[in-house]
């Protein structure tokens, strides 16, 4: 499931660098299960003092960045130790083995059904009596007569119709692809937002975010890029580079270039207002990529979050 998070350490070497790394990428992304599968047990004699080393350090690691399931499982991937059936050599562990946590993990609460976001990806006219829109649901669910307005033009109507290849539905949920016709003739275009009445999200052109670098070009304040977000193309530029994040340790220090593979906090500006969510809220309408303009290759991937007033705290400067 993409909610989950799966990842294996050796039980001889433990928590190394790459863990964490991928542990703290994790945390950013919002999934909130992670199984953590201390494998090669036996190379240590299932030492049940070596799993809970293990354990202690990774929960001592995890404990600042919020991810609120954590399950730690010794397994020898070798001849199958708690990966299928639980193990009679790690009589000490009392947990499930690896395939039952999957198959029985409890995610749907994780998606966000609350706010309804409906990106326009086309505009369907088979003849003069349609007009409809259509997209993926990418949060939240919509009922026929349900009130909405359009984004950017802020124009008013209900919903008519949810028509899908198999015929109508009265209503519809994340994240189900459909065609949305409405009760008034609006001009609606590619790129462009539906959402329910009431149920507005952010709309504006200075954004704060988090940002994964993906480039081997670094990134610099001033730089210019093109931000993808909702299935929408629109100009940016770097304002500001709060701060770079340590990895290993989670602390914030200053930095005047972003380089590959590194974590930071970014100020970014819009050539024109962005409607989006916070990311800790609803993952579609907080998510974005950063395309370099020259190359067209993707440069990084960012998470919207509120504004961050202290930069730095005062202890990590």
């Amino acid at each position: 499931a993409s909610d989950v998070y799966k990842r294996q350490v050796d039980a001889r070497m433990g928590v190394i660098t790459q863990t964490r790394r991928h542990t703290f990428l994790v945390s950013l992304l919002g999934i909130k299960h992670v199984v953590l599968a201390v494998n090669k047990m036996d190379l240590v004699d299932f030492s049940e003092e070596r799993f809970n080393e293990i354990v202690a350090e990774y929960k001592k690691f995890v404990a600042p960045l919020g991810i609120p399931d954590v399950t730690c499982i010794p397994l020898s991937a070798l001849d199958g130790d708690n990966v299928v059936d639980k193990s009679e050599r790690t009589p000490w562990y009392e947990g499930l083995s690896l395939l039952d946590f999957l198959e029985t993990v409890h995610i749907d609460s994780d998606n966000n059904f609350s706010d309804f976001r409906f990106p326009v990806q086309t505009v369907i006219r088979p003849n003069l009596d349609f007009r409809g829109f259509a997209g993926s649901i990418t949060s939240g669910s919509i009922r026929r007569g349900d009130p909405i307005v359009t984004l950017p033009s802020f124009q008013n109507s209900r919903i008519k119709r949810i028509v899908t290849p198999d015929g109508e539905l009265e209503e519809a949920f994340s994240p189900q692809a459909v065609v949305l016709e409405l009760e008034d003739e609006i001009d609606i275009s590619s790129g462009d937002m539906i959402v329910k009445k009431g149920n507005l999200p952010h709309i504006e052109d200075r954004l704060e975010a988090r940002v994964i670098w993906m480039s081997e070009k670094p990134l610099l304040p001033r730089s210019k890029y093109i931000m993808r977000h909702a299935g929408r193309n629109i100009q940016g530029r770097i304002v500001e580079l709060q701060y770079d994040i340590d990895v290993n340790t989670l602390e914030s220090r200053h930095a005047t270039q972003l380089p590959l593979n590194h974590v930071g906090r970014i100020v970014l500006e819009t050539s024109s207002p962005l409607f989006y969510d916070y990311y800790r809220d609803n993952r579609s309408g907080g998510a974005f990529i950063l395309i370099d303009p020259l190359n067209n290759v993707t440069a990084g991937a960012g998470m919207l979050r509120p504004p961050h007033r202290d930069k730095v705290p005062e202890k990590e400067k």
